[in-house]
């Protein structure tokens, strides 16, 4: 049986331009400690849809595990924006954290 991992592969692959496809495939390797592979499609995720709050987040904690601070700081300082516009009030608190880490 194919993993997660596999089953969006196959996916994006037959549409590679499906920004949801590339959400759960990202998803999906970073829940097989595959947080590099995870990057390019968190990437294109947030280059889909300008006040998608969720990739930007992941990406930057992402970014974060792999020691790529300056990389990670204005995503998750999009991605707060985007919390307190959307009244998330959740992820604004746990943005406010990460953001004092950087």
């Amino acid at each position: 049986m194919a993993s997660r991992a596999e089953q969006f592969q196959a996916l994006v692959a037959q549409q590679p331009q499906n920004a949801l496809f590339r959400f759960s495939l990202a998803q999906a390797l970073l829940a097989d400690g595959r947080a590099a592979e995870a990057v390019p499609h968190f990437e294109f995720c947030v280059g889909s849809k300008a006040d998608w709050m969720m990739p930007r987040i992941l990406l930057g904690k992402v970014l974060l595990q792999l020691v790529r601070p300056a990389e990670a700081k204005p995503l998750l300082s999009a991605a707060l924006q985007l919390a307190i516009q959307q009244q998330h009030e959740e992820p604004e608190r746990e943005l406010r954290a990460l953001l004092a880490d950087v």
